[in-house]
C-alpha cells in the first residue's frame, strides 16, 4: 500500500473511531466509556482500535478535539477586535474561556489531564489526519493552537508585546505561567464542585482575574493604550 492510500485509509478508520467515540461521550459521558464500546459501536473488535490509538487516554483525547473547532473558529474575530498585541491577547483569552468553561471535562482533558504521552505529538497526529481544519486559520492563529502548553504558546505569541514596549522581557515568563494557573485553577475548582459557579461566571470571574494580573505587569506608562472592553469585566 503507498504512502496516500495508507493516510486515506489511516483518516477513514480514525474517522469511524471518533465518531463511536462522539457518540458514546454525548450518551455517557466523557468518563464513562471503554475501548471495547467504541469498537462495538464502529463494527470493529478492540484489537482493530489499537492499530490506531495508544490506549483509551488517547482516543478520548483525538475524540474531543472535535469539541475545540468552535474554539478555533471564533479565536481570529475575537482577536481581530485588538488593536495591539496585548488586546489581541486579552481576547484571545476571553475566547478560550467562553469556550473552555461551556465544556470543562473537554479542555481538562486536553490540556490539565496526564495523557502518558507528548501532548504536543498528539495535537501534530491530530492535524495531520485533519489538516483541513487549519486552512482557513492565519498564521498567527496556528501558531498559538499548535502548541498544546498554554503557557508556553502564550510567551511565544506575547514577545511582540514586549517589542513594542508593553511589557518587560523578565515578565513574560511570569505573566504568562500566572495566566495559565488562573485558569487551571479555576476549571479544576468548579470540575471538583468546590465552588458552584455557572459557567459563564465562572469565565467571567477567570477574565477579570486575568485582566487584572495581565494589566499589572503592563509598563504604566503604556496602560492606558490597552482597552479591553468587554462584558467579561461587567457586572
Amino acid at each position: 500500500m503507498n504512502k496516500k492510500r495508507k493516510e486515506i485509509q489511516t483518516a477513514r478508520m480514525w474517522r469511524y473511531f471518533l465518531d463511536a467515540a462522539s457518540d458514546l461521550i454525548e450518551e455517557k459521558g466523557l468518563h464513562s466509556i471503554t475501548i471495547r464500546e467504541i469498537a462495538d459501536r464502529a463494527g470493529y473488535t478492540s484489537s482493530t482500535v489499537y492499530n490506531y490509538f495508544q490506549d483509551l487516554s488517547h482516543l478520548k483525547f483525538f475524540a474531543v478535539m472535535r469539541y475545540t473547532n468552535s474554539y478555533f473558529k471564533e479565536l481570529p474575530i475575537y482577536m481581530e477586535k485588538g488593536r495591539n498585541t496585548i488586546e489581541k491577547w486579552l481576547y484571545g483569552w476571553e475566547c478560550f474561556c467562553k469556550h473552555s468553561f461551556e465544556y470543562p471535562e473537554v479542555y481538562s482533558l486536553l490540556y490539565i489531564e496526564s495523557l502518558g504521552s507528548i501532548p504536543e505529538e498528539l495535537m501534530q497526529n491530530y492535524y495531520k489526519v485533519y489538516a483541513h481544519e487549519m486552512i482557513n486559520l492565519s498564521e498567527s492563529v496556528q501558531s498559538i493552537i499548535s502548541h498544546h502548553n498554554i503557557s508556553t504558546r502564550s510567551s511565544l505569541y506575547i514577545q511582540q508585546a514586549k517589542e513594542d514596549g508593553f511589557i518587560k522581557e523578565e515578565d513574560i515568563e511570569y505573566i504568562a505561567g500566572t495566566t495559565m494557573l488562573i485558569w487551571n485553577g479555576m476549571l479544576t475548582t468548579m470540575l471538583n464542585l468546590r465552588k458552584t459557579y455557572a459557567k459563564e461566571e465562572a469565565a467571567k470571574r477567570t477574565m477579570h482575574y486575568i485582566y487584572k494580573s495581565i494589566m499589572y505587569t503592563v509598563l504604566p506608562e503604556k496602560r492606558d493604550q490597552v482597552v479591553y472592553d468587554s462584558d467579561m469585566l461587567k457586572d
